[in-house]
């Protein structure tokens, strides 16, 4: 699965990193700290969290993730769209909880 597939399944916004939206979906990860992504998220993961300043592209490439979905109708500053192009990972929105996403990424992965 790639996370285009996410794209059109959930209807979500896909803020920048286009270029990355043919990459391939293994998991997906939930947290808003930091230091815990960068501990347990594992290569190819689509992260879930509420985050949206430049350090979590950091993150993202740092750890090799699919993706970066944020939920809650949170927006990326600019710094982060920058970011979010450089590395080629999608930076995807969604109107939804973290819980909610997690469990429709959970049921459609499984």
């Amino acid at each position: 699965m790639k996370v285009s597939d996410l794209v059109e399944k959930f209807g979500l916004t896909v803020f920048s990193g286009s270029e990355g939206l043919d990459k391939t979906v293994g998991g997906g990860y939930v947290s808003d700290l930091l230091s815990d992504v960068m501990g347990n998220a594992a290569e190819n993961e689509v992260w879930i969290t509420l985050q949206a300043h430049r350090n979590i592209m950091a993150v993202a490439s740092l750890k090799e993730l699919s993706a970066v979905i944020l939920v809650k109708s949170i927006c990326p500053d600019d710094e982060t769209i920058a970011h979010s192009n450089e590395e080629k990972i999608p930076l995807l929105g969604t109107s939804l909880p973290a819980f909610e996403m997690a469990g429709r990424l959970y049921e459609f992965l499984k």
